[in-house]
């Protein structure tokens, strides 16, 4: 690299340590020596590792942050904003769909004012879902009325950290800061950085955190926060907002000074690297800008006038320091990892050309080009290629084409891809073993299947070669469950494990139709998929068999930030099935704590310390929520009990091509996670039924019938023959966690005797 994380300089006023990390750790970093008092998150890629690190640091009492674990990047924001409004300092980070789904809550906080700092490590949109780094989410963020730092490096990441909660309180700014790097590129690869030895220099160097702003904080002096304005109040709120955001760029440069002073890295607005004669330039965000300054030099040596500029600032936007900068040069490539579509050009490239035409002597050939999306990697050929054109435009006084992509591939038709087997529909998946009737006595379905091997004859619904982890459990129960459903289906996945592993483009694992949606918005999609089914074929406009059933897979936390979605569809008692498999946390995000997630277990982010011993509080019990929005079915299953399992699959498909919503939750196992052997799966699941912590029963008609009585048939077992076999779990095992287990086993013999109560009760 021609600079490695900025010259260090010898003018440092404060003692730092070299190491080598990266910017997530770094975020965390920052952070931990703040000692914010709350953060509120959601974890998703590739931002996740700040809370995890974070809550780590916690586990060894490293810092006083109160971690709160939202139910999505909404509530997470939600949390923050109303941490921010009683004067606490609050901190967050987060990626791409998190930011969007939190992103109605963005102009909330900057529009009344509340200072924050969020990172946002900036990662891919979907859809398609790529987890990869882009700035398609940044771009996003360009209207929400925050300050927006950007940091090409670990090290920068750090530093800005600081630099932004010192901007967010100033007097002249008072608005959130966020500090946005490269998912991937900057957070996850390491770089030798420097921090500072004792926190007290970086709290020093903040400030005490200011009281002299309306808070609520003091029931002596109430506040109305948020209060409704008309257009004459609205458009001066704006106004003073819009000040503050352009006076930010003035206690940028004076904080960017202090901190120079402090640490011997200065952070101009504007890194420019070899600007002084340049000729031909290039403008790029983050680590792409890195890249690039090695082909600077190599071009240098042929005599080419080339250098590089890069914003560590972009809201407020620095037009100022732009035209000055490009005054000499005669063309410039803006690249940039995202698009505004239709718009001629991305955000920036529009930006950088409004800056230049307020000055009518500049005559800068301008071009754009959008590359690397989706994490595509950005080489030094790259960068040549780039230089290419601008000298290709500056010879030729103008471009040829001002904006394209960058990296893109036409298809070629001899390669496209042919099914590896027949579509399989109707009839294949129609056994004829299974017998669902509804005993008009009772008001209860009869069912019968047959002897389990009979049904070995009906497909599997997924295909070999999915991507699943050895000793997996989701595809084990979902093929148990498939087992017991008859004639064709209609498959969302929510994202997750069972989704990722089983679709990486241009290939699937799946046999029939398969629809992806993301964590929260599952069931509302499926509704709408059911219901335009309905009315197409009510109009005729198709001609389809209608026993086709409709089934939403869900898992990985997604009966979290998905819970808002699939209610109302239970409330509006679509004719489709839920079907939530449980393996205790947010595992296709890295093993987060979900509430699903039982008290005491160790997950990334309820680690195990001195001062913490995993999750807090209980888990969440979905079959009960569900059950109590008045579905026509509910149960609860697992592979290692098969004839239940698929006894009730049966049931579940009558019920919802006949009356309405069902929801079922199968217990799955998750070695990788769990810390378990991937041989002993069933052996696991099958511990938790016989300890009554995961209970087999259904839900019929609001009734409620235990399945399996492990009681009863003398195969109830302590809930340790559960946890011994989970490494997540063996602490719970010690002596000093008595109080934590006694606490979990007389939860889980709470649940199981009230739900006996309603087994023997069908009013309860």
């Amino acid at each position: 690299m021609a600079i490695l994380e900025g010259t260090l300089q010898a003018t440092a006023a404060a003692e730092q340590v070299t190491t080598f990390e990266s910017g997530n750790e770094m975020a965390a970093m920052a952070a931990a020596q703040i000692n914010y008092h709350l953060m509120g998150y959601f974890p998703i890629t590739p931002s996740t590792e700040v809370a995890q690190f974070l809550d780590q640091m916690k586990s060894r009492g490293e810092h006083d942050i109160k971690l709160i674990p939202a139910d999505g990047e909404h509530g997470s924001a939600g949390i923050c904003y109303g941490a921010a409004a009683t004067g606490a300092r609050v901190f967050n980070a987060t990626s791409a769909n998190g930011l969007m789904y939190m992103l109605e809550q963005l102009p909330v906080q900057s529009g009344t004012r509340f200072p924050m700092v969020m990172n946002l490590v900036t990662r891919a949109i979907s859809g398609p879902l790529d987890i990869r780094g882009d700035h398609s989410d940044l771009y996003f963020a360009l209207n929400t009325g925050w300050v927006i730092l950007t940091a090409r490096t670990p090290q920068a990441v750090y530093d800005m950290n600081i630099m932004a909660l010192k901007i967010a309180e100033h007097s002249d700014v008072r608005l959130p800061v966020m500090v946005a790097y490269d998912g991937f590129f900057t957070s996850h690869q390491k770089r030798k950085v420097q921090y500072f030895k004792n926190r007290e220099v970086v709290q020093q160097f903040v400030g005490e955190c200011p009281i002299d702003y309306h808070f609520a904080r003091d029931p002596k002096n109430p506040v109305t926060i948020g209060a409704h304005m008309n257009g004459d109040d609205l458009i001066n709120n704006h106004f003073k907002q819009s000040e503050a955001m352009y006076k930010a760029a003035d206690v940028y440069k004076q904080v960017a000074a202090e901190y120079a002073k402090l640490s011997g890295r200065n952070y101009q607005i504007l890194d420019q690297y070899r600007m002084d004669d340049a000729e031909v330039a290039l403008f790029l965000l983050n680590s792409a800008a890195e890249s690039a300054k090695d082909v600077v030099d190599k071009l240098r040596l042929q005599g080419i006038k080339a250098g590089v500029i890069s914003p560590n600032i972009i809201r407020p936007f620095p037009a100022a320091e732009i035209r000055e900068a490009l005054k000499n040069v005669k063309a410039l490539l803006v690249g940039e990892r995202a698009d505004s579509y239709g718009g001629h050009g991305p955000n920036l490239t529009n930006e950088v050309k409004a800056a230049l035409k307020e000055d009518s002597w500049n005559q800068t050939v301008v071009l754009s080009r959008v590359f690397g999306l989706g994490g595509k990697d950005f080489y030094a050929d790259d960068a040549e290629a780039f230089f290419q054109m601008a000298i290709d435009a500056m010879e030729k006084g103008y471009a040829e084409k001002p904006f394209d992509y960058y990296g893109h591939v036409p298809g070629n038709p001899e390669k496209l891809l042919k099914p590896v087997i027949e579509p399989q529909h109707g009839d294949v998946y129609r056994s004829g073993l299974i017998h669902v009737q509804m005993n008009e006595d009772t008001g209860k379905l009869k069912v019968k299947i047959p002897p389990l091997r009979a049904l070995t004859s009906k497909p599997k619904r997924l295909g070999s070669g999915h991507g699943a982890c050895p000793g997996c459990g989701i595809f084990g129960g979902l093929e148990t469950f498939f087992k017991g459903i008859e004639g064709d289906v209609v498959v969302l996945y929510q994202t997750g494990c069972a989704y990722v592993t089983t679709t990486a483009y241009p290939y699937t694992s799946h046999k029939q139709t398969m629809i992806h949606n993301l964590f929260q918005n599952g069931a509302a999609t499926l509704s709408g998929t059911l219901e335009a089914f309905l009315e197409l074929k009510r109009r005729g406009e198709i001609e389809v068999a209608s026993d086709a059933t409709f089934v939403m897979i869900t898992g990985d936390g997604g009966m979290d930030i998905g819970m808002g979605s699939a209610i109302g569809t239970a409330l509006r008692n679509h004719k489709l099935i839920i079907l939530e498999y449980d393996n205790e946390g947010y595992m296709n995000t890295g093993s987060q704590m979900s509430y699903s997630t039982p008290i005491g277990h160790m997950t990334s982010t309820t680690n195990v310390g001195k001062m913490q011993k995993g999750k807090a509080y209980h888990h969440k019990d979905t079959a009960q929520i569900m059950a109590a929005t008045n579905i026509p079915y509910v149960f609860t299953g697992t592979e290692a009990f098969p004839q239940d399992l698929v006894k009730k699959a049966a049931k579940a498909q009558w019920y919802a091509k006949n009356v309405g919503m069902v929801y079922g939750k199968i217990l799955i196992t998750c070695p990788l996670n769990w810390k378990s052997e991937d041989r002993f799966g069933q052996t696991i699941v099958e511990a938790a039924v016989n300890s009554n912590f995961f209970p087999l029963y259904e839900v019929e008609q609001g009734e409620t019938n235990i399945t399996y009585d492990p009681e009863a048939k003398k195969k109830k077992v302590p809930l340790t023959d559960w946890l011994k076999w989970m490494g997540k779990t063996k602490h719970l095992l010690k002596g000093e966690n008595k109080d934590l287990l006694e606490g979990f086993e007389a939860e889980v013999e709470r649940r199981w005797q009230r739900l006996k109560a309603k087994h023997e009760n069908p009013h309860l």
